[in-house]
């Protein structure tokens, strides 16, 4: 009689649903969930579909108690025999299948790693199951939202775009990494940013500064802000990703840190701030666990091109894509009744003109460490 082939030495056992987190258990069973109603919807010969909940401005609210954006109740169906609607349909259903696999492997991938497990031309077809990561990725987030969980939640991670430097240890998979020994390049901030993974072992910092960009990041770290000013510096590349969102919100919301963000003077800059601290219109339901209501906007303002005498080579004048921008910023009901707000939005487009960090710096290299932004928070002078 053959023998079973042994198992590798290193090979490891796929993890089993009573092996699992709590937070993986109950991810799990929203994903059965679907399963169990197409299989319903099949043996009573009904069209089985998904309830997608509307992600759009429409479905968006600002709840004034929580000082942040919640979705709506709004839904889509998606529905396996609507021709429109049977790619997406399915397309759903294949990220809900590669998820749980993820799941009861006990292991992560990559956005792209998911689309390249799941892409493959359909048996009896020419037709592939993804046209591209761009058609896969906003599928990824349908699920996100009808499941109610994190993109980390669904073992899912993205490329880590973010920086942190300051007298902070953390726990990373166990591993004790202090930030403010970490040189040139900081710590970097990591996709997933849950409390099982990412632990908060000691901080000694007052507040923490947040920059739009990594480039001004990198004068702030190399001038020793967080040094003298006993505060974490931190950055996300542009518009942050959710790791660099989870962390904020984290270190406000569980170190009380009170966080400041130093971002662009134009429509981009505003929206970046809008999305810190109120949320995501795209991803509202993830507000609760990602905005930072307290969040102070610090600069660049509109007034800093009178206010220390900025040169018309730095200035930027705005295009028409820059004024609609602005004027649906400014009308979002989280800013629509804050007369602060509406005045700076109101001089930028007097002005005609914006403002990158970075034209501090025709005034000196660190002016905008050693000058503008102490200034700032000496005078509590920022926008709310």
């Amino acid at each position: 009689m053959a023998k079973k082939p042994k198992k590798n030495a290193g090979e490891k056992k796929a993890a089993k649903p009573t092996d699992l987190s709590p937070r993986d258990k109950k991810t799990l069973g929203s994903l059965v969930t679907v399963a169990v109603d197409v299989v319903e919807a099949a043996q009573k010969k009904r069209d089985p579909q998904l309830a997608i909940p509307l992600r759009a401005l429409s479905n968006v609210k600002f709840n004034k108690t929580k000082r942040m954006i919640e979705m709506g109740s709004a839904k889509n169906a998606r529905q396996l025999f609507n021709l429109n609607q049977a790619k997406s349909y399915m397309q759903s259903l294949l990220v809900a299948k590669g998820c749980k696999q993820l799941i009861y492997d006990n292991k992560n991938c990559s956005l792209r790693s998911l689309y390249y497990m799941l892409k493959h031309t359909i048996a009896g077809t020419k037709e592939e199951t993804f046209a591209g990561q761009e058609e896969c990725d906003p599928i990824i987030e349908d699920m996100e939202v009808t499941l109610n969980a994190l993109r980390e939640e669904l073992h899912l991670f993205a490329e880590n775009r973010g920086n942190i430097a300051g007298p902070i240890v953390v726990t990373d998979k166990g591993f004790d990494i202090d930030c403010a020994r970490m040189g040139s390049a900081g710590y970097s901030i990591p996709s997933i940013m849950e409390p099982d993974r990412i632990q908060f072992k000691k901080c000694t910092a007052d507040f923490v500064l947040h920059v739009e960009k990594g480039t001004v990041w990198n004068r702030f770290n190399e001038d020793e802000f967080w040094k003298k000013h006993n505060c974490l510096i931190t950055h996300g590349m542009g518009q942050p990703p959710r790791g660099v969102r989870r962390m904020l919100y984290r270190l406000n919301n569980e170190l009380k840190l009170p966080v400041y963000c130093l971002l662009d003077n134009d429509p981009w800059g505003y929206y970046i701030y809008s999305v810190i601290k109120q949320g995501s219109i795209n991803l509202a339901f993830e507000s609760t666990r990602m905005a930072v209501p307290d969040a102070k906007f610090i600069g660049i303002r509109s007034m800093d091109v009178d206010r220390y005498q900025l040169s018309d080579s730095v200035k930027i004048k705005l295009n028409d894509t820059d004024i609609k921008r602005a004027n649906q910023v400014r009308n979002y009901p989280w800013f629509k009744d804050k007369k602060p707000w509406q005045k700076e939005v109101e001089t930028m487009l007097a002005n005609g003109i914006k403002l990158e960090v970075e034209a501090l710096t025709s005034k000196s290299l660190s002016f905008v460490t050693e000058t503008y932004v102490p200034a700032r928070l000496k005078d509590k002078d920022w926008l709310d």
